[in-house]
């Protein structure tokens, strides 16, 4: 049983009857908001999206998407994750089962989130990010447009899968790929086009096919002069917390204010 008489659904939008928006969700043209789906204050929901998207995998677990939440068109949202507001993702997502993630994740266009993975608070992850299932992202994490963590050792295999690890603050820049099971370290920097199959320490830049290191990020001068570019908290600030701002801001000192 669908209901169509919320002031901000669309006509043409399908809502389950056990579905719990706030009363001012909004869900656009043809999006099916499926039964057992908790969508939070001041969400909204674009056009032609499938949320909380059927599978047996879910297990039976419902669809939580927080306050906040921007999906946009075409994207598909399955059940059994739960999400921390301020969610925002960019057109044709898919995220699968099993995510459970912090306070405003970004998600941008064409991204493949394949579910059973863990994300800490304020992740970026740009266009056509692939994650893969069992990936555990810390908080702060910076992903560019087409990475790809791998969790497969010798595909296919069915049950020997290993995760990757992305600690706090690390940035993995574009067309890089991530080997099974490796860990990227806090605060480390993934040169573009690298290959990653070993453990990346924390602080660290690594860069080639194989992925080797070339020393501490911090070697990594703005294109200005103007000093280290990494750990990236001392210049870039768009777009966080105030509160989180001022807390970087004391860790390193007052040349770092911005």
């Amino acid at each position: 049983m669908y209901v169509r008489d919320m002031p901000d659904v669309h006509p043409t939008a399908l809502i389950a009857s056990s579905a719990r928006l706030a009363a001012d969700v909004s869900v656009g043209p043809f999006t099916v908001v499926h039964e057992d789906v908790e969508i939070g204050a001041g969400s909204r929901i674009g056009s032609h999206c499938s949320i909380g998207e059927p599978t047996p995998n879910a297990e039976g677990r419902a669809l939580v998407i927080g306050a906040g939440a921007h999906i946009r068109s075409h994207s598909v949202v399955y059940q059994g994750s739960t999400f921390g507001s301020g969610l925002t993702t960019g057109h044709h997502v898919t995220m699968r089962e099993g995510l459970v993630t912090g306070l405003g994740l970004q998600v941008g266009t064409l991204s493949d989130l394949q579910g059973r993975a863990t994300i800490g608070d304020y992740v970026r992850l740009h266009s056509n990010v692939h994650i893969g299932q069992l990936s555990r992202i810390g908080s702060f994490v910076w992903i560019f447009p087409y990475v790809v963590l791998t969790n497969d050792p010798h595909p296919p295999s069915d049950g020997h899968h290993a995760g990757v690890k992305v600690e706090d603050f690390a940035v993995i820049a574009t067309m890089s790929t991530v080997l099974p099971g490796v860990r990227i370290g806090a605060r480390s920097v993934i040169a573009a086009h690298a290959l990653v199959r070993r453990d990346v320490e924390p602080d660290t830049l690594v860069a080639g096919v194989p992925a080797k290191s070339l020393g501490a990020a911090s070697r990594v001068q703005l294109s200005d002069g103007s000093g280290p570019a990494y750990p990236w908290t001392r210049h870039f600030h768009r777009g966080y917390p105030p509160e989180l701002v001022s807390e970087w801001s004391a860790a390193q000192g007052p040349e770092s204010a911005s």
